[in-house]
């Protein structure tokens, strides 16, 4: 493929930065320092497997179930999809 100047593995170095830089940015994202004991919505127990698989875990399985539903219906775009476009 003729790239101009650029060498041969020029592409893949570029694609292999940018998944470098992706998982950075995913890495710096998790979250840090010591789990709680008990969740800081509801004040259940935290389970000690949860706390050791999740470093830094502040909510319950119910609880983290629910902020995930809430942070996923809140990317929906509804004016942009075909359903809504129909009725």
């Amino acid at each position: 493929m003729a790239t101009g100047w650029a060498g041969d593995g020029a592409v893949q170095d570029q694609i292999d930065a940018t998944v470098a830089d992706a998982v950075q940015r995913a890495r710096d994202q998790l979250k840090r320092g010591p789990s709680l004991a008990r969740c800081e919505e509801c004040d259940a127990p935290i389970p000690e497997a949860r706390r050791r698989a999740v470093p830094g875990v502040r909510l319950c399985v119910n609880c983290q179930q629910a902020q995930d539903a809430e942070r996923a219906a809140n990317l929906y775009n509804r004016r942009g999809s075909k359903d809504s476009q129909l009725r």
